[in-house]
């Protein structure tokens, strides 16, 4: 993302809280939600990823979650959702089969309403993929409970073949200014410009270990994957921000420069091949003077991603419409405008599906209508934009929206209090 104007824009802020004690830091970032609002959900829920207890497993409209707190962000995994208060604290609901809730469920059905995370410290911003979460306090520290797989199952999360049900520290010297989740791996962005990374390197994600060792990490096994470890990149490169699709990985310099590795099948990273990148590329494709990225999101095999006007763009795999290109589009291997919206103020990827939050607070939805993600009542697929609509968007601003496989997450806001 050779945005270079983007660079001061989209900068992560640190600064001292207080002067008697260097080491409190309270981090910040850009991506981190600061408007409280309330949750709605939709799409399938058969194993409680949408909270509405065990009598709703399904929702083909925007359906409103009962939680006790204002919610800043919210983020669908594969199979469950996490809620981030504006108090800090951390809320979950779905599947819990490999620990990604982060608690206890061992009471009946607790897993399908929301139930709060233990964490001593406040939350700033939370991640999730597949089976994991991940959580960002305040003085830059992650925590990160559930489990992570490749293709032969559970590896491991910090640990080989341990999955952790419970909240565990991730083991960095440096604070944290940005997490981001692909299904089985992790991004986590430094305050001093370093990119480290964890999880499942099978497709390259990692950005840091050779094809050789990508499956089981070779004679250092596992712990190769598990730790946390820099991403290295050829000169001196400092990051600012990253994002993760399903089996892949964005980066961004302070320069703007976007960098991207992992799988790139249907050109989803907008390199000219198709090979597995296992190392990190510099991507030409993105390198327009007049263009400052700010947000990029992955699905399965097709990327989003926003430029600072506004103006929303796709590549990558085009089946079921999750491009937004219209009827017929085809395989984009560089970021392709997508038309028939107001400007947006963020992007969001399922596993098929797009999504662009407007600055005038709509939503749109493209893509798989098949789990019945896009709000429109029916499963057909949309190949162009579409805005939601239903009850509970009624007189609400939305200000982000997340996807899972099976089930989406809104965060909204009455319009009279904007």
């Amino acid at each position: 993302m050779p945005a270079k104007k983007t660079a001061s824009k989209r900068k992560s802020e640190s600064k001292v809280e207080d002067d008697k004690d260097p080491k409190k830091l309270k981090v910040s970032h850009r991506s981190h939600g600061k408007e409280a609002g309330q949750v709605l959900v939709l799409g399938q829920g058969d194993v409680g990823q949408l909270g509405l207890g065990e009598d709703i497993i399904e929702r083909k409209k925007p359906a409103l979650v009962t939680l006790p707190e204002g919610i800043v962000q919210v983020i669908a995994g594969g199979m469950h959702t996490v809620c981030l208060s504006d108090t800090g604290s951390v809320y979950t609901f779905g599947c819990n089969d490999e620990g990604a809730l982060g608690r206890d469920t061992s009471g009946e059905c607790s897993e399908m309403v929301p139930g709060k995370v233990v964490l001593e410290s406040k939350v700033v911003q939370v991640s999730a993929g597949d089976s994991h979460t991940a959580a960002l306090t305040d003085d830059g520290t992650v925590y990160l409970w559930g489990s992570f797989r490749d293709n032969n199952g559970v590896i491991g999360l910090l640990e080989a073949m341990k999955k952790c049900t419970l909240p565990v520290k991730v083991p960095l010297t440096e604070p944290v200014v940005k997490i981001s989740s692909g299904n089985d791996h992790l991004a986590m962005v430094t305050l001093e410009g370093n990119l480290y990374t964890s999880g499942t390197g099978e497709q390259g994600q990692l950005g840091r270990v050779a094809e050789r060792f990508a499956n089981g990490g070779g004679r250092r096994g596992l712990s190769r994957l598990l730790t946390p470890q820099v991403v290295k990149v050829k000169g001196k490169v400092h990051f600012v921000d990253a994002f993760c699709g399903a089996y892949f990985t964005f980066a961004v310099s302070k320069e703007g420069y976007v960098y991207g590795f992992g799988l790139s099948n249907y050109h989803q990273l907008g390199t000219k091949g198709i090979n597995m990148c296992f190392l990190p590329v510099k991507l030409t494709c993105f390198k327009n003077s007049t263009t400052s990225w700010v947000e990029f999101s992955g699905g399965q095999h097709h990327t989003v991603c926003l430029d600072a006007e506004g103006q929303v763009y796709s590549l990558g795999r085009a089946e079921y419409g999750r491009l937004g290109l219209g009827q017929g589009a085809e395989e984009k291997s560089e970021p392709t405008p997508v038309t028939g919206m107001e400007p947006a103020s963020r992007v969001t990827c399922g596993a098929s599906v797009s999504y662009a939050v407007t600055r005038e607070g709509s939503v749109y939805a493209w893509g798989m209508g098949t789990n019945l993600q896009l709000g429109t009542g029916e499963e057909d697929d949309e190949w162009s934009p579409v805005k939601m609509t239903g009850k509970q968007l009624e007189n609400r601003a939305v200000l982000m929206a997340s996807s899972g496989g099976q089930h989406t997450v809104l965060l909204v806001k009455d319009k009279q209090e904007s």
